[in-house]
């Protein structure tokens, strides 16, 4: 058993891109979506709510012609992501651009495709400012660009519960907090807590306040946001039928599952 990570000694930064990110498997998802429907390969890539950047150090990766910008206003992970995830990239650390703005603020080059994963987007809690989000990303997208966001869904997303998920090497348990769920207005607090193998936990390692927003309603604002069309990208099950295989495809009709996490694709 693993047991060098400690609630007193262990990154925070660390554990969430170990535990949470699939940044690997996001970016291919990104670009193969994008070549899949409008048969060229992306170049420039936006990351709102980009945290430590990890997914845009992945996307420049993918070919030396990939270029990216990633926003976020919190100073403190763009500070982590530039010591430990840039910084590695060597000179290519020149071709991601990091901006401590709002994700509202308009690009400096329109992006090919702009992304918003890990529900972050949901700090936005009126139809209006996620509207108003949405219509400044159809704007500012290149000419045929593609706008993905993912969700989560399902009655299990609505109640006030912990999950607890175990990684492989037993080297910390990743807790996900649904800690408060207000039903009239949709309004949540969720925390995430890392838990160690020697009895101690790091608590409210992160923290969100979110309005829980469901599949057809976002559909809808991505319609009324002026995108020409949007697609739904529906995850797969493994062979029991059970679980998700982390392979999705466009699908118009998804299975009532207590929960799950997919895609919507927009494009301009």
């Amino acid at each position: 058993m693993n047991k060098r990570f400690t609630a007193g000694s262990a990154d925070k930064y660390v554990l969430y891109q170990k535990a949470v990110q699939s940044a690997e498997q996001d970016v291919e998802f990104l670009f193969n979506t994008y070549k899949a429907l409008r048969g060229g390969e992306p170049t420039h890539m936006r990351e709102d709510f980009c945290g430590t950047c990890l997914l845009s150090c992945y996307w420049v990766k993918l070919h030396h012609r990939n270029t990216t910008e990633s926003y976020d206003i919190d100073p403190e992970p763009l500070r982590w992501g530039y010591d430990h995830n840039l910084a590695p990239l060597g000179n290519d650390r020149d071709r991601v651009a990091q901006y401590q703005e709002d994700a509202r603020t308009p690009s400096r080059r329109s992006p090919d495709v702009r992304c918003a994963q890990n529900f972050s987007y949901w700090v936005f809690k009126t139809r209006a400012e996620m509207l108003d989000y949405f219509k400044g990303v159809q704007a500012d997208l290149a000419e045929g660009g593609i706008f993905v966001v993912d969700l989560h869904g399902g009655p299990e997303s609505i109640q006030e519960l912990e999950e607890e998920t175990e990684q492989d090497d037993e080297s910390f348990t990743y807790v996900w907090d649904q800690d408060k769920v207000n039903p009239i207005n949709g309004h949540a607090q969720m925390h995430i807590h890392f838990r160690f193998p020697d009895g101690s936990e790091m608590t409210n390692a992160f923290s969100y306040e979110w309005r829980l927003w469901g599949l057809p309603e976002l559909i809808d604002i991505f319609h009324d946001a002026g995108f020409s069309s949007v697609d739904c990208y529906w995850e797969g099950t493994d062979e029991d039928g059970e679980s998700g295989n982390g392979e999705f495809e466009v699908s118009t009709e998804g299975e009532a599952c207590l929960s799950y996490v997919a895609y919507l694709v927009g494009q301009k």
